[in-house]
């Protein structure tokens, strides 16, 4: 097979398909990496990093607001929310991931005193994700994608079952709310400066 062919494999832009260029590399769901900031009371979290078994990119969502009118509706968008991460770890054997997600428990709530925190600011962490282009070792990673979760806390922790009869790791399930979320690079991500709130000083005020 001529490798010129390659450049067919992917779907036709226009009618007769001579503007095509092949397919461009997707980014891999398996290479990630979660690193959290102020996590718990510890310095060093890059153990509870290398104990990820999975997690969910952030997902927003838009309340929807509708007006209704002479004989039907139009809708505008509403405020936003971030959705909640989910993340999945093994518990590890020397306890290092029970005691780090211990120590951000303790910080939100102190379950022997029955103390809160005064101020969420007290608690709260930045989770970052990112996509990484498949180097290690002497061949530097990079970053394909980087998101920057804001404002953070644990809403539920789940220690989940044990069984005999299953011999897979022993995992904790963390579900994480969120204030924010930005994506990296600025310039090709949420949050980025490259979107207008409107056509130049055309405001027209009308709803649609």
């Amino acid at each position: 097979m001529a490798i010129t062919s390659l450049k067919n494999f992917t779907v036709p832009i226009s009618a007769n398909g001579t503007d095509n260029a092949g397919l461009l590399m997707p980014k891999l769901k398996y290479r990630f990496r979660v690193q959290f900031v102020k996590f718990g009371t510890s310095t060093d979290t890059t153990e509870l990093t290398r104990q990820v078994i999975d997690v969910t990119r952030p997902n927003v969502q838009f309340t929807n607001v509708p007006i209704e009118v002479y004989n039907s509706k139009v809708n505008y968008a509403g405020k936003h929310t971030w959705q909640n991460l989910t993340i999945n770890l093994r518990d590890d054997a020397t306890g290092v991931t029970s005691r780090l997600i211990a120590e951000q428990l303790q910080k939100q709530f102190d379950f022997m005193e029955q103390s809160s925190a005064r101020a969420a600011a007290d608690y709260k962490f930045q989770t970052n994700i990112y996509i990484l282009d498949g180097g290690n070792g002497n061949d530097v990673n990079a970053d394909l994608e980087a998101w920057e979760c804001y404002g953070c806390y644990l809403e539920q922790v789940n220690y989940q079952n044990l069984a005999y009869s299953d011999s897979n790791p022993a995992t904790i399930a963390l579900t994480i709310r969120v204030d924010n979320c930005l994506q990296k690079p600025d310039k090709s991500g949420v949050g980025g400066n490259f979107a207008v709130r409107a056509l130049g000083t055309a405001v027209t005020g009308q709803a649609q």
